[in-house]
């Protein structure tokens, strides 16, 4: 096995993820340690990319079944990200996997509801994990929110559902009261790279918080 491959079952292990190595493809299939090898392939799991069968760093991405013998990818768990070293691109790779296998799954849009829900301030959803909308006037009903004034808050990837180990940093945009976004992003989190997802949320839900409360809004 490739050594970074090595170091991702010891990274894994250490979650109480399992994997096993698929030599014909040069990947990882991983799954939660209480199911059995030979059942991991009949539900949800995860396949690892090395720098062997893809570009450099550690790519997960979550498959189910969609009819024998065929899958369907589901999500992207977890992306390299450039300049990381290696050793810290595996350990964030291994925790982005464990997190999806956490039940409930924990995803950074809720960490970021709960950072903002301190604030006293509620959001509404787009239902396809995209985005969060908050409007600028609290009376706008829930079918007008994205037509009228407001803050759309989402990943750099535009996601809310993502795991907090593969979060990004959030970037905050204002619309204009038909809708439309307006200059650049009011507040934007991080550098393209990973981030801490319950600092990054704090400081975007305090940003909102301080825009939704001056005095010109």
């Amino acid at each position: 096995m490739p050594n970074i491959t090595t170091m991702l079952l010891d990274a894994l292990a250490t979650h109480g993820i399992s994997a096993f190595y698929d030599v014909d493809e040069g990947l990882l299939i991983a799954h939660p340690a209480t199911i059995p090898q030979e059942k991991v392939m009949a539900g949800e799991h995860i396949v690892l990319t090395t720098p062997g069968t893809a570009s450099p760093g550690c790519h997960a991405t979550a498959w189910a079944p969609e009819g024998a013998p065929d899958y369907q990818q589901i999500a992207t768990v977890y992306e390299p990200q450039s300049g990381s070293a290696l050793a810290d691109d595996v350990n964030l790779c291994a925790r982005a996997v464990a997190e999806w296998f956490t039940t409930p799954r924990l995803t950074a849009g809720a960490v970021l509801l709960a950072a903002l829900a301190e604030w006293g301030i509620t959001t509404h959803s787009d239902d396809i994990g995209m985005s969060y909308a908050i409007p600028l006037d609290p009376a706008t009903c829930t079918a007008d929110v994205r037509d009228r004034a407001h803050l759309s808050v989402a990943d750099r990837d535009s996601s809310v559902e993502h795991v907090p180990a593969a979060h990004t940093g959030w970037s905050v945009f204002v619309h204009d009261g038909n809708g439309y976004p307006v200059g650049d992003p009011m507040f934007i989190g991080g550098d393209g790279g990973p981030v801490d997802c319950g600092a990054d949320s704090a400081a975007a839900a305090e940003a909102i918080a301080d825009y939704l409360t001056h005095p010109t809004h």
